[in-house]
Formats: C-alpha cells, structure tokens, sequence
C-alpha cells in the first residue's frame, strides 16, 4: 500500500442513474464554440474558427440538484447547457470509425462560467482557467449508459431560467460531432477511462443571479433543476 505523506484526496465521481454505483472522474475536457450561433455571439466566425478545447479540474463537478454555491470573485456568472460524454475506453489518435467505442454513457451538465473573469483576461491576452475552472463550476446529472440509452444524435437540448426558455437548440447542429470531437480531442492527448468530455453549448448564453432556479436538459437523456444560493 501507497505511504502517502498527507490523506489521499477523494476519487472525483458523479452518480449513475437508478444505481448506487459511481463514475470515477479522471479529467474533464469541454469544446469552446461547437455550435456556429454560439460562437457568433461570442464574436467568433464559426467558419473559420474550430472548436477548442479547454479543461475544468475533476473535483469541479458536483450533482445538479439542489443548491449551487453562487462563486466568488464574479458579479456576471453565465450558464452554458452541455452534452456530457462519459468515457470507458480511451486512446491516442483514434480513429474517427472507432471513436464511439470509447463511450461508456451520458449526462446533462452545466458550463459555468465567471464571464468577466474571462473577458477582462482576453483583454490582456491572460489564460482565462479561472473563468471556466473554479469550485462547483460544472455540474452534471446522473450518468446514463450508452448500452441503455443509445447513442444521442438530433436531440433537443435546451435550459430555462426562473420558468423562461434561455437556451435551445439540437446536439445534430454542433460543428463537430461526438465523434468527431472524441478523435480530435484523442491528437492532442491520451483519452482514457473516467473522462468526461462536455460538449459545448447553443446560443443564448447568460447571466446568472443569486436564487435563480435553472432547469435545463437534452430531451431523451436527461433533466435537472437546481437552485443558485447567495453570493458569498
């Protein structure tokens, strides 16, 4: 057995539905600007702009339900409805042929984001980690797994802040596909078991204030409705 020198930190996990078995979380990936509306209104040419990719830390997934913590040092957090695609397999170079055999399952989760964290380090050319990687900042619903529920191609997907249709679109109209993201994501680093991929968000993007109740979902998959509590 391992001598670590302080407590081994908690394996990152999130539920899977109608069990009480977990998915352990090794990374979390996410794709900027996968859906051309999307990226325009974020003043992108989705043309001539890829998706990206960026990353949130393991343990910044928390389950949507209940109350979300409101996060410090923003005063204009903003939503962003998610496909998550969970991984059982993983690789380098996959081929596109192959990339859907690396997915164990799916869920719903949010993207949030401090916006003007973000836009103030654009502004100076800064990484913007701290806009998309802060505490509780992608919460997720139950996993799914493909063997039960298929694999998602036209769905609905869309959110709703205090009772009003903010977000809406299909997953047919991201840029890149699920497996097309999965082999691009698979060139530029070794995919493997336990990573979560979440896949980029339609138009409609926008703030969040202390005690809005959001729901949101992609239709056949799966809904969530959570509560933001005060600022701290």
């Amino acid at each position: 057995m391992t001598d670590y020198v302080i407590t081994q930190p908690a394996v990152p996990s999130v539920a899977v539905a109608g069990t009480l078995a977990r998915f352990p979380i090794r990374r979390v990936f996410c794709v900027g600007r996968n859906y051309a509306a999307h990226a325009r209104e974020m003043g992108s040419d989705p043309d001539r702009e890829p998706p990206f990719f960026f990353s949130k830390p393991a343990d910044a997934v928390i389950a949507a339900s209940g109350t979300v913590p409101y996060p410090t040092a923003t005063s204009d957090l903003h939503h962003e409805i998610e496909l998550v695609v969970a991984l059982g397999k993983g690789g380098t170079n996959i081929d596109l042929a192959d990339a859907m055999d690396t997915v164990w399952g799916y869920g719903v989760g949010l993207d949030l984001t401090r916006r003007d964290l973000q836009a103030a380090a654009k502004e100076i050319g800064r990484p913007w980690d701290m806009a998309k990687g802060f505490d509780a900042s992608a919460p997720c619903t139950p996993l799914i797994p493909a063997s039960t529920l298929g694999h998602p191609e036209g769905n609905t997907i869309w959110l709703d802040v205090n009772g009003v249709r903010k977000q809406e679109g299909l997953l047919s109209d991201m840029i890149w596909s699920i497996p097309e993201v999965i082999a691009a994501l698979s060139r530029l680093v070794t995919l493997a078991p336990g990573d979560l991929i979440y896949t980029g968000t339609p138009s409609g993007v926008g703030a969040l204030n202390p005690g809005d109740v959001v729901s949101g979902g992609v239709d056949g998959v799966a809904e969530f409705t959570l509560t933001f509590g005060p600022k701290p």
